[in-house]
């Protein structure tokens, strides 16, 4: 049996630059999806030509529109590039030109051409969880992100801000405060 050995992170996409590399069906729901979870995020795409549903969705958002061909000068600058192009030679160069440059790549539908996935995710307020399936299944993460949108209250959000206040008037040093909302918290589970 194979095990995920993926990291999670959470990326502040607000901080950091994304190229998209494409305008097609496949740009259009990254772009979406990317914009679902961090709505402030830094986002360029380059395509020839792009969908008038991305269009709409990308000048609602701020995301910077290039029409042309993908060239490596659009790379400078960018932490995170997806390629999403119908031209799998395109994408390889994409993957190429950013491996040259340290650059987080994922190629749609690609596996052995990411860097990393983008799985399902699910956000209550301050609460995200986020979903893999270690790249081999979107769809079981699609299904898995419906249940908890239906099973995680609304008010987790509520709960998550009391518990900052709470964990401000908290006194002691880290190991202390932690036992302490450890202790407070361990309800949540039972």
């Amino acid at each position: 049996m194979s095990k995920n050995e993926l990291y999670p992170i959470f990326l502040k996409l607000h901080k950091l630059e994304v190229l998209i590399v494409g305008g097609g069906n496949v740009a259009e729901e990254k772009l979406h999806f990317l914009l679902k979870s961090s709505p402030n995020a830094q986002v360029t795409m380059i395509a020839p030509m792009y969908r008038k549903r991305t269009i709409d969705l990308a000048s609602k958002h701020n995301v910077t529109i290039i029409t042309g061909l993908y060239d490596p000068k659009f790379l400078v600058g960018k932490y995170l590039v997806i390629a999403t192009t119908d031209s799998e030679e395109v994408n390889v160069q994409v993957y190429y030109d950013c491996k040259q440059r340290n650059i987080l790549v994922n190629v749609a539908d690609n596996p052995p051409y990411c860097d990393f996935y983008m799985g399902g995710i699910v956000t209550k307020g301050n609460v995200k969880i986020a979903i893999s399936t270690n790249g081999q299944s979107p769809t079981t993460a699609k299904r898995l992100r419906q249940f908890f949108e239906e099973v995680i209250p609304e008010k987790i959000d509520d709960l998550v801000q009391n518990l900052n206040l709470f964990r401000k008037t908290i006194k002691g040093d880290f190991e202390e405060k932690v036992e302490k909302l450890n202790e407070h918290t361990k309800t949540l589970i039972e």
